[in-house]
């Protein structure tokens, strides 16, 4: 884990810490509702916590992604006998490439980003696995970051958070917008979770801004995830 893909420049995680953290992001997910299941590590893939990438999951069908970066196809190999216990799984194969990390869905409608790591054929891929089932699937061609969340994530009541550079976006100009500013850019990645928005610790501007919506909050360490491009989404993937 300490040795996984980031462009930070923060050193290297401390594992233990990062093991605690992990166990409080997990125990805040099943306090505001939700069932867990926690996988074991998978060897050889020091990336495999961030398991959000690894597949797109909606009520009715988990797609399989291929995974855009080389050191990290083959993680959603282990995830797959998971996800198949709960729902029909659809793989999507390169050339198309799609992390979950690029992808955001808010009621019937997925919001993909293209980024390094996601091209314009794996989000017609996943277009095409979800449509079926009732989704619409809009493309963005968004900030040069490392995943679209990492600039817009949803925090309920029609509202979401993004980076200056997304505010103009026309996909999303229906979405009330909460500008987070490149100060505090990495907590623009919060997780709306029932009703509550888990907001990472240490970005007050950013968790007044998110209380000012009248959404509940609940704030949580990341600092070990945060060095290796991790978030709080990225830790899990809901369903």
């Amino acid at each position: 884990m300490v040795d996984g893909i980031t462009s930070q420049n923060l050193g290297k995680p401390d594992f233990e810490l990062a093991l605690k953290q992990h166990d409080i992001y997990c125990k805040t997910l099943s306090d505001l509702g939700l069932e867990l299941t926690v996988l074991d590590a998978a060897p050889g893939f020091p990336d495999c916590c961030f398991v959000e990438d690894t597949a797109v999951v909606c009520p009715e069908v988990a797609v399989l992604t291929p995974l855009g970066a080389p050191s990290r196809q083959g993680e959603q190999l282990t995830i797959e006998p998971e996800l198949a216990k709960h729902k029909p799984v659809v793989k999507i194969v390169p050339p198309a490439l799609i992390e979950g990390g690029d992808v955001l869905l808010v009621e019937k409608t997925f919001y993909v980003g293209l980024s390094d790591r996601t091209n314009a054929e794996g989000a017609a891929a996943l277009a095409d696995a979800v449509r079926p089932h009732g989704y619409e699937t809009v493309t963005i061609a968004c900030c040069p970051s490392l995943h679209f969340k990492t600039d817009v994530n949803y925090i309920g009541n029609d509202t979401i958070l993004v980076s200056p550079c997304c505010d103009s976006l026309p996909e999303l100009s229906t979405f009330k917008r909460v500008v987070v500013e490149d100060d505090e850019a990495y907590a623009r990645n919060c997780l709306y979770i029932n009703g509550t928005v888990i907001v990472p610790d240490g970005f007050p501007k950013t968790l007044a801004q998110v209380q000012a919506t009248g959404v509940k909050t609940t704030v949580i360490d990341m600092s070990e995830f945060r060095k290796l491009d991790g978030g709080l989404t990225c830790l899990s993937l809901r369903f």
